[in-house]
């Protein structure tokens, strides 16, 4: 049998055979769209993300149909700086596509799908929740007890020493690290703990924003909606109105 390129194999394979190979990936959550933003394909863990009981329900649909409306816009803006780079998008920390409000986050990777000539048609992904991911041999696994801590108890704020001897690094050691692994500092992981954990409080409870925000570990009301407001894009108060809003079904 003549020598053939691997390029040339994988264009003999069927795209739908590959991607039934995520199934066997409960953690994995795989998607494939197109330039429109539609749903092409999905493994089983990316369809009940979305909250369907087929893949086909899913495909044609996007991000909006399933996802609070920010999330989605965030998805989206990824989605489009991949397919206009080029460039592929390599584990990024950001929250999980489910409710608004869930402290899951997610480490998410995608890269921009061409045709035969070259043309960017779309994007294919991947993601894992951390708390999957940093059960692994990886680069992610040394930050475990402080990623735990920090889900575990958000109000408190730890030492950049205290998080380095946690991993047993140096301080200067630490501080790189994380940023390499999590695109994101110490300081700013926590923060989005703490303000996805506002998110679920303010929808599930009556506690009061000043209460929410001194539980939470903040240094007073104004300091927790600043930083409210630059993730959310309103105030603690509007939100909780929001989430209190009669809402339509799914599409």
């Amino acid at each position: 049998m003549a020598a053939i390129s691997p390029q040339a194999f994988l264009r003999q394979t069927r795209g739908s055979e590959l991607v039934r190979l995520f199934d066997l990936l409960p953690d994995v959550n795989f998607f494939i769209k197109d330039r429109a933003g539609r749903f092409m394909a999905l493994n089983r863990c990316g369809w009940e993300y979305c909250g369907v009981q087929r893949e086909k329900d899913a495909i044609g649909k996007t991000d909006l149909d399933f996802f609070p409306r920010r999330r989605a816009a965030e998805y989206r803006k990824d989605d489009e700086a991949v397919m206009r780079s080029g460039k592929a998008i390599v584990n990024r920390v950001e929250s999980a596509p489910e409710a608004e409000g869930s402290p899951r986050l997610v480490m998410t990777s995608k890269l921009p799908l061409r045709n035969p000539k070259g043309e960017v048609i779309g994007i294919a992904g991947v993601s894992r929740r951390l708390d999957q991911v940093r059960s692994r041999a990886s680069g992610e696994a040394r930050f475990a007890k402080v990623i735990e801590h920090m889900h575990r108890e958000p109000e408190t704020a730890l030492s950049s020493a205290e998080m380095a001897k946690m991993c047993g690094l140096s301080q200067s050691q630490f501080d790189r690290s994380f940023r390499a692994v999590f695109r994101t500092s110490a300081r700013q992981y926590l923060l989005k703990v703490r303000i996805e954990t506002a998110c679920r409080k303010l929808a599930e409870t009556e506690d009061t924003v000043a209460a929410l925000a001194v539980e939470l570990g903040f240094f007073d009301h104004a300091h927790f909606t600043r930083y409210f407001r630059q993730l959310m894009g309103m105030t603690p108060a509007a939100y909780r109105a929001q989430q209190r809003m009669p809402r339509p079904g799914k599409r």
